[in-house]
């Protein structure tokens, strides 16, 4: 039994061994350098950078993003839904519209909730 795991054991000891060899060599043999403000800016293909880099996104950008998965999620369990709509209410009758109504009716609250708030209007 013991025999089964020792290739996963070697295996572990192998990639820690050359994590700590690896580590230890950066230490003895790396040297710190001198840091200055030529060292530390961006080399863009020679050019000196005129920008910083990566302009900020506005919080409303990851607003709309969370609503847009919510109701793309909606999507995703009213299509099977529909699919098997027809057979499902020969069996339970209605119960299964009526489910789907407070699902669609509860999601209808959080987008009026949504355009209450703001949340979609880009002139803010």
């Amino acid at each position: 039994m013991l025999q089964d795991y020792m290739p996963v054991l070697l295996h572990i000891i192998v990639g820690v061994g050359f994590a700590t060899v690896a580590l230890f060599a950066n230490v003895l043999l790396g040297r710190a350098g001198k840091r200055n403000a030529d060292k530390d800016m961006v080399y863009e293909c020679g050019m000196v950078p005129e920008t910083a880099g990566q302009p900020r996104f506005s919080v409303k950008f990851y607003l709309v993003a969370m609503l847009f998965i919510l109701f793309d999620i909606e999507v995703v369990f009213m299509y099977p839904w529909a699919v098997i709509f027809s057979d499902f209410v020969a069996r339970f009758g209605t119960t299964i519209l009526w489910s789907m109504l407070s699902f669609v009716l509860i999601l209808l609250f959080g987008y009026v909730y949504a355009i209450k708030k703001g949340a979609l209007d880009w002139s803010r």
